[in-house]
């Protein structure tokens, strides 16, 4: 044979080969679909002070492991602990007012039935001065000091019942229903509150990330001071959209970590992600935008699916940092793709010896 026959030779058998793979690539992206876009993520809690202050005391260390409730790091205390003891001031200032303005209503209400026994007895005055005017016994000078002397007794009760009325408007409920000593409770409340903020605790169980706290640092309220790990685990993959046209929940897998090279675990599919952020519309008032793309061939969507491991094979997860890659063969329900999955993933898992 000579060369020119033998060059010939070889790339016939190159064009074939290219052939061959490129018609299995189409079908394994069909049937046995692979992606390398495949993560383990634990729920990371961001911890932020409630109130304003300087940390007085940093309880924690990076990569400690915390229970839900373990105080994190303190917050100096001394100003709220002083608007605590000005709240409880403010309460036994408005109990106070509240028993000064009840013995102005107990008085008001002495001097109202004095006022009512004086004008009972200057009407009894009045009805006799009427009689007496009629048999001309008095003068009409008397008769009109008598009837003046009601007329000012009236007013003098009406006066003081008007008084009285205030002072109960101003006072309000008796005992703890008063609305100036709930105002006051309230300002207790709140103030205890935070004070118990000065010591911030972990919301839920954890491993402390990232911390970077010192004493003497400023805190600000709902700025996010350190990250707490979960311990909950997600593992997430993300595939072309029509490699997942033949998959649905509980369909087989098969997984290799980068940081487990040559090893191959068992899971299967335990949901779909409803959607992604570019199915998400906005409502912000403005026309709809529309998609701009001069490729002839634009790139494929990517949706996401969630993973579980076996159950003798989940602890591997939780030996996983957050973010860790990994890379996800789906696997058919026939036995022969079955198989072809299984030599794919374990020829990955292989080669994450080399890169």
């Amino acid at each position: 044979m000579t060369p020119d026959q033998k060059f010939n030779r070889y790339v016939k058998i190159s064009l074939v080969g290219f052939v061959l793979v490129f018609v299995y690539y189409i079908i394994a992206d069909i049937w046995l679909p692979v992606t390398p876009q495949a993560r383990v993520y634990h729920p990371v809690v961001q911890v932020a002070p409630q109130i304003n202050g300087r940390i007085t005391q940093v309880l924690v260390k990076n990569h400690q492991r915390v229970n839900a409730g373990d105080i994190l790091f303190k917050i100096d205390d001394a100003p709220f602990k002083l608007a605590l003891a000005q709240a409880e001031l403010a309460l036994d200032d408005a109990k106070l007012t509240n028993q000064q303005i009840n013995s102005q209503i107990a008085a008001i209400t002495a001097q109202i039935e004095a006022a009512k026994a004086q004008l009972n007895e200057q009407k009894l005055l009045k009805q006799r001065a009427e009689n007496l005017i009629k048999q001309q016994a008095i003068s009409q000078q008397q008769r009109d000091n008598i009837l003046a002397n009601y007329k000012v007794s009236k007013a003098n009760l009406l006066s003081l019942q008007a008084q009285l009325s205030e002072a109960k408007l101003k006072r309000g409920a008796k005992g703890e229903n008063n609305l100036t000593v709930r105002h006051a409770q309230n300002q207790i409340a709140q103030a205890k509150l935070n004070l118990a903020y000065t010591q911030v605790r972990a919301v839920s169980s954890g491993v402390v990330a990232n911390l970077q706290l010192t004493e003497g640092l400023y805190a600000k309220s709902g700025q996010p001071l350190l990250a707490l790990v979960s311990p909950q685990i997600d593992l997430i993959a993300d595939f072309r959209e029509k490699s997942l046209l033949n998959m649905h929940p509980g369909s087989l897998a098969k997984i290799t970590f980068d940081s487990r090279p040559g090893a191959v675990f068992n899971a299967h599919i335990s949901s779909f992600e409803a959607g992604v952020s570019d199915g998400q519309l906005t409502a912000n008032g403005l026309l709809t935008e529309t998609e701009k793309s001069n490729r002839w061939v634009r790139d494929a969507q990517r949706q996401r699916i969630h993973l579980q491991l076996t159950d003798n094979q989940a602890d591997v997860l939780n030996q996983l940092q957050s973010g860790a890659r990994a890379t996800v063969q789906l696997l058919p329900q026939s036995s022969v793709g079955q198989w072809l999955g299984s030599v794919q993933i374990r020829f990955i898992s292989w080669l994450h010896f080399i890169y």
